[in-house]
């Protein structure tokens, strides 16, 4: 299995106004992130610090405006700080003392986006042992881990770190391939060469499953979609499975036989990174889509785009044909997470492979939009359901599916 490299946790610091959490922030990283005063309400927007914390690696922390802001102004900021509540991967609740009304409305809107946290209880400088009761109340009737600390004299910060890095979901990854692949069996991988595919090299999906089928002590058998019949003619045996690249898949189908197992890269790798049942589900939201609707077309990585992209042209043409509306494409790109304000509108939203995306990055993201209620699939699942072949090429993956 190939390593999943590193990727950033987003780190959300919430509270009431006044407790301190601008003090906390600065005082975790050692620098003067977050501007500091008497005056409740001074953070109005979420303010982003990305740096490396042991044992976690790079994350970015967010600190937010007081959830117990006031007034019109006040009701504006108080969204703004649950939006960003949207991307984290777990919080730190900071509290100045025992559990009240905002202590209880912050739990439970943490506990609503499922977003694992623990409480700071700050100031400990002034409160002295009371702070430790104020813990103890903490981790009794919230049933989380508590650290004391004095942001002022930057005390207690020492296990910040190791605390997440025990709450924090820990996305472990699935073989590529299925799993009844065995040594010997046969697997042909069906690679086009096109404009899209990259000169003198394969892209990194068809690279993983050859890597993943050679592990197996299985055999691995690359050909173009053009060459496949001849390709299964040549062998004396049926393969035990057909991997296809997701835009050939029409034609891929019409040349095997029934009895061998299909499926796609793309529907591989929306197992092996993302949630795929969820993928699943949401695909047939397409049905629901009307005029006017928009659809995000999310991108794991920038690109220069071909002239059939396959994200920015073919399948907006496609889903077009297949619904008959009048679809809002909207293109998102890049690694880092999106804002709650780039993607709130969307009726759906349409992933690529994520090939250059660890499991953990998109599981962020598969919870994001879970927690935004907006409908999540991925490129090889919606080209597979518009082409009508979805249902056999989810056939290898067994039971893991549920389909409408």
């Amino acid at each position: 299995m190939l390593p999943s490299g590193g990727f950033r946790k987003y780190i959300s610091v919430v509270g009431k106004r006044n407790v301190g959490k601008s003090s906390f922030l600065n005082a975790l990283t050692r620098q003067d992130i977050s501007i500091v005063s008497d005056v409740p309400g001074t953070t109005t927007d979420p303010v982003y610090k990305s740096m490396e914390m042991y044992p976690l690696g790079p994350v970015t922390l967010i600190d937010t405006p007081g959830l117990d802001d006031v007034g019109e102004l006040g009701e504006k900021r108080v969204d703004k700080a649950i939006k960003a509540l949207y991307k984290s991967d777990c919080a730190i609740i900071v509290v100045d003392d025992h559990i009240g009304e905002y202590e209880l409305k912050i739990k439970k809107i943490l506990n609503e986006l499922e977003i694992p946290f623990i409480v700071a209880v700050n100031k400990s400088d002034t409160l002295g042992e009371r702070a430790f009761e104020i813990a103890q109340e903490y981790e009794s009737q919230f049933g989380v881990k508590t650290i004391v600390v004095s942001s002022l004299n930057r005390q207690g910060f020492e296990n910040v770190g190791d605390l997440l890095n025990t709450i924090i979901p820990n996305d472990d990854e699935l073989p590529f391939i299925p799993e009844f692949i065995e040594g010997g069996d046969l697997v042909v991988l069906v690679v086009p060469i096109d404009l899209g595919a990259p000169k003198g090299r394969l892209i990194m999906p068809q690279v993983h499953a050859i890597r993943e089928v050679l592990d197996r002590e299985a055999i691995a058998i690359t050909t173009k979609e053009r060459e496949l019949r001849y390709t299964l003619e040549k062998l004396n045996e049926k393969p035990r499975l057909v991997i296809t690249d997701s835009q050939a898949v029409m034609k891929v189908v019409s040349d095997i036989p029934e009895d061998v197992p299909l499926t796609t890269f793309s529907i591989l790798e929306a197992r092996y990174r993302g949630d795929l049942s969820y993928f699943v589900e949401s695909v047939y939201k397409v049905e629901e889509l009307k005029d006017g609707d928009t659809v995000i077309i999310m991108e794991g990585c920038t690109h220069r785009p071909l002239s059939e992209d396959i994200g920015r042209v073919k399948i907006p043409r496609w889903l077009t044909n297949h619904t008959g509306a009048n679809l809002n494409f909207k293109v998102w790109a890049g690694v880092d997470m999106p804002e709650y304000e780039e993607v709130s509108d969307a009726k759906l939203v349409i992933h690529c492979g994520g090939c250059v995306n660890t499991r953990n990055q998109m599981m962020r993201r598969v919870r994001m939009f879970k927690r935004l209620g907006i409908p999540m699939t991925n490129y090889g699942v919606v080209i597979s359901y518009m082409h009508g072949v979805l249902e056999r090429a989810l056939e290898p993956l067994g039971s893991e599916i549920n389909l409408q």
